[in-house]
């Protein structure tokens, strides 16, 4: 099984990485081959994000520690795509 796709609800500092810095080191995860962000809210020190995640076989304990090295939180998993790597005959 492979990990396609995660969508993300993350919770950001508004200080610190910009938002186009926050995807490149995503971006640069094992697997990852696109990264969109979408902000939601802008709270006075933090930004509420839906980050998508795209790929081939995306290392979501990887994604996770990055997020967090950027000094953000996951709150939620909002969803997931992964598929089976049947081989054909």
């Amino acid at each position: 099984m492979s990990l396609k796709k995660i969508v993300l609800d993350v919770l950001k500092p508004l200080k610190g990485h910009s938002i186009p810095e926050f995807a490149e080191v995503l971006a640069s995860v094992d697997g990852v081959k696109r990264v969109s962000v979408i902000v939601n809210e802008i709270d006075v020190e933090t930004v509420t994000l839906t980050v998508t995640v795209e790929g081939s076989d995306i290392d979501y304990s990887e994604l996770r520690d990055h997020v967090e090295r950027l000094g953000a939180v996951i709150h939620s998993v909002d969803q997931v795509v992964v598929e089976s790597e049947e081989e054909e005959e």
